[in-house]
């Protein structure tokens, strides 16, 4: 399932709230919902999905970091959430910022993406664990949120100022 609207407008101002970033002002980001499947074949769609609406809205966002940071979200959303519900992604895009939210069915909020443990650096020689790690050093914000059937994990990237 894919939903798109798009609304013009100056961009919007981005906040953080308990509940996930909000936009500020009452204009209408260009913004996409689609389901994925529950298995790893999410992962190259949820990035090629925002490298094509980071494109065609014309973003100045950083285009390879909303693709890695997406496919974070998106694989450990298939590795850590159990059954076949579809994972659903939101995409919010503003000519100046890019928001990313993956919903999936799991109410356990990831362990570390917003009060990481002093001592959790990734240990070098393991395959995995680095990233919530990305996540939480390349984006303007993240957080997570409960949702009515699981939870929601978001991201935020603003467009460089000099661009």
């Amino acid at each position: 399932m894919v939903e798109g609207r798009t609304a013009q407008g100056p961009p919007a101002r981005t906040t953080c709230t308990s509940n996930g970033p909000a936009l500020a002002d009452d204009h209408s980001p260009a913004s996409w919902r689609i389901a994925l499947p529950h298995t790893t074949a999410a992962v190259p769609i949820a990035r090629a999905l925002v490298r094509t609406a980071l494109t065609d809205i014309g973003s100045t966002a950083d285009t390879d970091t909303a693709e890695l940071l997406t496919a974070e979200l998106v694989a450990n959303a298939v590795e850590h959430t159990a059954g076949h519900d579809p994972i659903e992604l939101v995409i919010e895009l503003l000519p100046t910022l890019c928001q990313v939210e993956v919903r999936d069915s799991s109410p356990v909020p990831p362990y570390d993406l917003t009060d990481p443990a002093a001592d959790s650096a990734p240990d070098p020689w393991q395959e995995h664990g680095r990233g919530l790690l990305l996540i939480r050093t390349l984006s303007s914000s993240c957080g997570h949120r409960p949702t009515a059937s699981g939870k929601a994990v978001w991201f935020t990237l603003s467009a460089p100022a000099d661009r």
